[in-house]
């Protein structure tokens, strides 16, 4: 195999969904095989039933394989991880369905830990049906995180125009303020800020931080959290070298356009961050989890039930998606390599004299 090439596993997700959809519409583009290995976890018989619903797809097939260390360098690959009797039912979130996305899940992050995989892609599944004794989590990114034994990780929402990430994730909104604490926002902008670094070489990023109240906070008569927390996180990111600004409003924030001047931006919680993120790019957008020993990425949509078997759904996410794990794959390599010579004798001494 070709070294030089990224094997990218894709866990199909759920299969009553737009993922086989988006994943085919992706991959037929014969150009994808020039930089990467696509390995699917999923359904060889399942994807032939939703090829047949595509218009487009003509003169594709798929290289069906027992495992990942039979991959074919120049082929689209598929293994086979769900039973012969799984239903396919468009539209319609079930067990079964369910079942299906974990054990695709599971397997691409038993061929990750091995080696065999490099990143990985995941499709969409639908969060309420997984919930079961074998996974308990709010979805992909907790699930990752407890896998690989992560504490820290951030959800980056990344687009041509922006980045950004949530200081607290799938959490209700009312319980918030509560994981809001110094050392937790602090966390989570060294995160953000060597993410930018490491991963995107950006040598000096910038961080915009919004507040958490409305017009954040107004010197605390519309809250105290900005006064108390947030501004004095801000001013210890600073002394680390971090180049953080604000509290910024995110009602203003967003509607001058001022996150074009930034690198990249930490809101409070979800919504304040995906809203506007996905107003802008809900076809483009990018979810990526920072902090991972691995790349992994996924389109910003979900699992499209009212769209499935119509091919209607646009692949340009998940094409993103791809595109955006093999650029920080290699910008990881780059990093590393720079990182590692900059540490050779006699450019340390180099650097000292």
């Amino acid at each position: 195999m070709n070294e030089q090439k990224i094997r990218v596993g894709i866990t199909h997700g759920d299969i009553n969904g737009i993922g086989y959809e988006v994943i085919l519409k992706t991959l037929s583009d014969n150009r994808i095989n020039e930089f990467c290995v696509p390995v699917i976890y999923g359904s060889s018989r399942i994807a032939s039933y939703y090829r047949k619903l595509i218009s487009s797809m003509e003169n594709f097939s798929l290289n069906s394989i027992n495992n990942a260390s039979d991959i074919h360098p120049k082929r689209v690959n598929i293994i086979n991880c769900a039973t012969d009797d799984l239903r396919v039912e468009p539209g319609k979130p079930t067990e079964e369905a369910a079942r299906a996305a974990l054990r695709a899940l599971e397997m691409a992050v038993s061929d990750l830990k091995s080696g065999k995989i490099d990143v990985m892609l995941t499709a969409p599944f639908n969060k309420h049906t997984m919930q079961s004794d074998k996974f308990n989590f709010p979805g992909h990114t907790e699930y990752l995180s407890s896998a690989f034994g992560v504490q820290n990780h951030l959800m980056l929402l990344i687009s041509d125009t922006m980045r950004i990430g949530v200081a607290t994730g799938h959490v209700p909104l009312s319980e918030v303020p509560k994981y809001l604490s110094k050392a937790h926002i602090l966390d989570k902008l060294e995160l953000l800020n060597r993410t930018l670094i490491c991963d995107f070489m950006i040598r000096r990023p910038r961080i915009a931080v919004l507040g958490l109240n409305p017009h954040a906070g107004d010197c605390g008569l519309l809250g105290k959290e900005e006064e108390d927390v947030i501004i004095p996180v801000i001013t210890e990111a600073n002394k680390k070298n971090i180049l953080a600004f604000g509290p910024y409003p995110a009602d203003g924030f967003f509607g001058a356009i001022s996150y074009r001047r930034f690198d990249a931006i930490l809101a409070m919680y979800h919504d304040q961050g995906l809203v506007p993120f996905k107003a802008l790019s809900f076809d483009s957008g990018v979810n990526y989890t920072a902090g991972l020993p691995f790349v992994r990425t996924s389109p910003a949509h979900g699992v499209g039930y009212d769209i499935t078997g119509a091919d209607k759904a646009s692949p340009d996410s998940f094409r993103m998606a791809l595109f955006t794990a093999c650029d920080i794959f290699n910008n990881r390599k780059r990093y590393a390599e720079l990182h590692a010579n900059a540490m050779k004798p006699a450019n340390v001494e180099k650097q000292l004299s």
